[in-house]
C-alpha cells in the first residue's frame, strides 16, 4: 500500500470517530471532552450520559466521555484541577464551593453553564416514629445522606432553620437505598431522601410501610428561600406517594446544574451550551430531566455565576435576563 493511500485511510478513520454529521470537525480538530457525573444508580449518572451522547452526536468534532464519579464534590475539585471539562453538580454544593464556605477549604473557580432538573428532598419518617415535624428529630437518629456527598450543604441549613443543630440529633450517613432499609428495620427515626419526583427511594419506603413526608414549618421554609438562592419552593402533588393524601409543600434543595471551570475556553462552553440546548429533545428521550432544558429554567439563578460562554449563547437567542447594570 502506498504512503498516500495509507494516509487517506487514516484520515477517514479519524473523521469517523468525530461524529456529528455535517457539523463534524476535521480529524485535526478532534477534541476529547470529559463530563463528570456521579455513581451509577442516580439521575446524575443517567443525565450525564445523555448529555455526553448528545454532544457526541451533534458536536463539532468532539469525542465525549461521561465519567462516573463520587458526585458534586469530586466533580468540583476535578474541574478546578483540569481533569474534567464540564460536570454535573448540586447547586447548593456549588454555592458553598465558590465561596469557600462550609466544608470547603478554599473558594473554587466554578461557573454555571445551565440549570437543570430540581432536586426535591425531605425528611421521611415512619408514622409511629414520633417524628411529626423536623424539630422532632432532636435526640433521635436520622440519615442525612451518603458519606462524602456534600448533602450537609442543604440539610444543615434546613434543620437549623427549624431550631435544630447537628449536635441535637445523631446524623448518620447512608445511601438512599440503605436509608430505606434503616427506616424499615427501625434503626433510624427519619431519613432525608429526594431527587427527581417521584423519587425511587421514597416510592420504595412508602410501599413497604406507612410513612410521613415530614412537613416544613411554613415560616422556616420561607426564610430558607429568602436566605439562600438555591432553595426554591416546590409542591409534590397529592397521590405522588402511597398514603400521601394532600399536596406536600416542599423545597427544591439545590437543582442539578451543569458547571465548568471559570478558566474553561469561552468558545468551547458556548458551543457546548448551544449543542445541548438545540438538541434538548434528545436528552428528554433518555431522561425526563431534559424537559427542564427550557428558556425559563436554564438561566435560573441558583447563586453561582454563569460562564461567559453560556451567557453569550443565551444572549444570542434572547433568553438571558439582562439587568439595568448590564450593557
Amino acid at each position: 500500500m502506498s504512503k498516500t493511500v495509507f494516509s487517506l485511510l487514516a484520515l477517514v478513520a479519524l473523521s469517523a470517530c468525530g461524529g456529528g454529521g455535517e457539523d463534524a470537525g476535521s480529524a485535526s480538530s478532534l477534541r476529547f471532552i470529559s463530563i463528570g457525573t456521579a455513581p451509577p444508580g442516580g439521575a446524575f449518572f443517567v443525565v450525564g450520559g445523555a448529555l455526553g451522547e448528545v454532544l457526541n452526536q451533534h458536536g463539532p468534532g468532539w469525542e465525549v466521555t461521561a465519567e462516573a464519579t463520587k458526585g458534586s464534590q469530586e466533580n468540583i475539585r476535578r474541574l478546578e484541577s483540569g481533569e474534567l471539562d464540564i460536570a454535573l453538580s448540586n447547586a447548593a454544593i456549588t454555592y458553598f464551593a465558590v465561596r469557600g464556605e462550609g466544608s470547603w477549604e478554599k473558594a473554587y473557580g466554578i461557573r454555571s453553564v445551565m440549570t437543570l432538573a430540581p432536586n426535591v428532598a425531605m425528611f421521611v419518617a415512619p408514622r409511629d416514629s414520633g417524628v411529626a415535624s423536623i424539630a422532632d428529630i432532636r435526640g433521635k437518629r436520622a440519615v442525612v445522606g451518603p458519606a462524602g456527598a456534600g448533602w450537609e450543604s442543604f440539610v444543615r441549613p434546613i434543620v437549623e432553620a427549624h431550631g435544630v443543630t447537628y449536635d441535637d440529633f445523631t446524623p448518620l450517613n447512608n445511601t438512599q437505598a440503605g436509608a430505606v432499609d434503616n427506616l424499615a428495620d427501625g434503626s433510624v427515626a427519619a431519613a432525608f431522601l429526594g431527587g427527581a419526583v417521584p423519587t425511587a427511594s421514597i416510592v420504595q419506603a412508602s410501599t413497604s410501610q406507612d410513612i410521613l413526608l415530614v412537613p416544613f414549618d411554613e415560616t422556616a421554609r420561607a426564610e430558607l428561600v429568602t436566605n439562600y438562592p438555591f432553595f426554591y419552593e416546590r409542591t409534590v402533588p397529592a397521590g405522588t406517594y402511597r398514603g400521601q393524601d394532600e399536596d406536600y409543600h416542599g423545597l427544591d434543595v439545590g437543582s442539578m446544574h451543569l458547571v465548568a471551570s471559570v478558566k474553561a475556553d469561552e468558545e468551547l462552553i458556548y458551543q457546548i451550551t448551544k449543542t445541548i440546548y438545540q438538541n434538548r429533545e434528545s436528552v428528554t428521550e433518555i431522561h425526563p430531566a431534559g424537559n427542564f432544558i427550557n428558556p425559563e429554567n436554564v438561566v435560573r439563578d441558583t447563586g453561582v455565576e454563569f460562564h461567559s460562554g453560556a451567557i453569550r449563547f443565551y444572549r444570542e437567542i434572547g433568553i438571558w435576563p439582562e439587568t439595568d447594570d448590564e450593557s
